[in-house]
């Protein structure tokens, strides 16, 4: 269970060795006593498991987890919650976001990329939601984008990716309302990582520390939903309802 403060004793991660993933890791381990770190390539978290296992975190362990292999995901988490009990939070932090003039051209990588960020991520959450009706509480926390408010012509691809994301969250959150368990959707603008290097920042960009620490204060005051950084929640409304001839115009 969360304590008093609302700090997880317990995490599961998908994606995590993204920078977000182990920015979100770092800002939270304080009080945790188990973490399940969850990537394709395991062998890649090793530094961090020791790093954890320094702090005092009792049980870390990292596991195989492949977006693509939605046929595996029902035993990955039920794995994971029959070997290690209960989980607090599950954070979603995998995702890839391709280079727009490619994925218009070709099909596949647009069907590819749409694999990993939206059907991955459902294929992952449905069981990993309805684990924790069973145990009768927990967050799952759910790494959306402002790219998903508005498709915009320079990643409507991605974009599209995430606003399925995160329509899907919005009505699982919904969907478990009185049943103890949470949904919180992060939906944070430009964020410098290796994945968005070479390419020009958005205003208001941000870091994974930024978003970590929106995410820890989220949990802690039980958000549903999260902008990082928080002016974007006005940003992105007036651009939203902007009218679609003025919308066009605009260098995005």
């Amino acid at each position: 269970m969360q304590d008093a403060l609302g700090c997880p004793q317990s995490l599961l991660v998908f994606g995590a060795t993204s920078e977000i993933a182990l920015a979100t890791v770092r800002r939270l381990s304080s009080r945790l006593h188990t973490a399940v770190l969850a990537a394709r390539n395991p062998d890649q978290l090793r530094g961090l498991v020791e790093e954890l296992r320094a702090q005092g975190v009792a049980r870390v362990e990292p596991v195989a987890f492949d977006a693509t292999d939605t046929g595996g995901h029902d035993e990955l988490v039920n794995d994971v919650f029959d070997r290690f009990g209960d989980i607090d939070v599950a954070l979603l932090a995998f995702g890839v976001l391709g280079q727009q003039d490619e994925l218009e051209r070709h099909g596949e990588m647009a069907v590819a990329l749409n694999v990993v960020n939206y059907v991955g991520a459902v294929s992952v959450t449905v069981p990993l939601a309805q684990r924790m009706r069973e145990q009768g509480h927990g967050t799952v926390v759910v790494l959306s984008s402002v790219a998903g408010e508005r498709a915009r012509r320079s990643n409507f691809v991605y974009g599209a990716s995430k606003a399925g994301l995160d329509a899907f969250a919005q009505g699982l959150g919904d969907s478990l309302a009185g049943t103890g368990v949470r949904v919180m959707i992060v939906r944070p603008g430009f964020v410098h990582t290796t994945m968005t290097a070479g390419l020009e920042p958005a205003p208001l960009a941000t870091t994974p520390d930024e978003v970590a620490d929106a995410i820890a204060r989220g949990l802690a005051r039980r958000a549903e939903i999260v902008w990082v950084p928080g002016v974007l929640r006005f940003a992105m409304s007036a651009l939203r309802h902007l009218p679609r001839p003025i919308f066009r115009k605009l260098p995005l």
